[in-house]
This record gives C-alpha cells, sequence and structure tokens, in this order.
C-alpha cells in the first residue's frame, strides 16, 4: 500500500516514516509529485484544515492520504494562535516574529498562568471517501523568554514542567517521543494496521 504524506517537508516526511514505521506501507509525500493542486488552510479547525488537504490530495494522487493541521494553543488568551500559529504575527511571518507577538499578548500574565497545548489533527483519507481521524495534544507552559538552539516555531517558548526544559532545549529524538504529532501518529498507526 502506498501513502501520501500531504507535505513537501522532509523533516516531518521522516518523522512520519519513522513513527508510522509499518513495513508493507511505502509512504512518500508531495515532493514525489508534480503539477500538484493547490493547498490552503481556509478553515477555523484544524480537522476541516486537514480534511481539506487529505481530499485534494486524495482525488490527486488515487492513494491514501495523511494530512496534517497544527497549532498553539494559549488558554489564557482564548487559545489564541490556534489555527493561525504559522501565520499569527501577519501572513508570512517568521518564528521570531510570531514568537515576539506572542510574548507582547501575554506580557501582563504571570507564568503559572500560561498554560498551553500543542495540538496536531491528523485526517487519512482515500479518494472513495473513506477517512480516519486522530488527534495528539501535548501541555506544557509559555515562558516570558526564548530558549534553546533546537526545534522551530514556538519551541523556544514552550516549557514542559516534567521534563525542566524547553522543547528547543530537546533533541530531535526526545521531542519525537512526547510530541502532539507522535501521539496523533501512534493513534493513527492503529487505523493503518486494519487497512
Amino acid at each position: 500500500m502506498k501513502l501520501v504524506v500531504a507535505t513537501q517537508n522532509q523533516g516531518k516526511l521522516k518523522e512520519i516514516q519513522k513513527i508510522l514505521n509499518l513495513p508493507n506501507i511505502q509512504i512518500v509525500s508531495l515532493a514525489d509529485y508534480s503539477d500538484l493542486p493547490q493547498l490552503q488552510e481556509p478553515h477555523q479547525t484544524y480537522v476541516e484544515n486537514a480534511r481539506e488537504k487529505a481530499k485534494i490530495i486524495s482525488q490527486f494522487s488515487q492513494e491514501w492520504t495523511l494530512a496534517d493541521d497544527s497549532g498553539l494553543e494559549v488558554l489564557a488568551i482564548d487559545r489564541r494562535p490556534g489555527v493561525f500559529s504559522a501565520r499569527y504575527a501577519g501572513k508570512n511571518a517568521s518564528d521570531l516574529e510570531n514568537n515576539l507577538k506572542l510574548l507582547e499578548e501575554l506580557k501582563n500574565i504571570p507564568l503559572e498562568k500560561r498554560q498551553a497545548e500543542f495540538v496536531c489533527c491528523l485526517v487519512l483519507r482515500h479518494s472513495e471517501g473513506r477517512e480516519f481521524i486522530a488527534e495528539g495534544r501535548l501541555s506544557g507552559l509559555i515562558l516570558d523568554k526564548m530558549q534553546g538552539e533546537q526545534g522551530f516555531g514556538y519551541d523556544p517558548l514552550f516549557y514542559i514542567p516534567d521534563r525542566k526544559k524547553v522543547l528547543a532545549d530537546m533533541t530531535p529524538e526526545e521531542k519525537n517521543q512526547i510530541s502532539h504529532r507522535r501521539i496523533a501518529l501512534e493513534k493513527m498507526k492503529r487505523q493503518l494496521r486494519q487497512l
């Protein structure tokens, strides 16, 4: 069986291949295709965004397709930035700009009230319409300054109390053991085994 991951990000592809690691499934990405349809994330929920990408790519490829949408939710600011995490400070905002905007929004909120969750929603879909959904969440706190050299996105601000460090201080292997994407992928792995 072939599984198309709706991404061109080779880092994400390798992470997914490593976690799923199913011998009867060949996992490929959008980098293996040309003349791709345009993918957007126009919806207000992770599941709708992931579903849209999975639907478009499964119809295009005629293969089982795995798509995701993920983001950071900070409880003290009504779960923002949420689905807008990658473009929180603007359409083409850098990770640094997004982090600085988040710090500005949280400047009057004490550390103990900065609970946050990373959320990953996965949709596995076939062009015939069969669909499975899985979600993973990772809880932590948002610090008042950036730390660490690893990771990307909001990792320099996302502190894991159990580990006593931010995600940006973890090796990729450490992060992948606890990440929201891993939690969602482990759930999806059970569905894939039954196909």
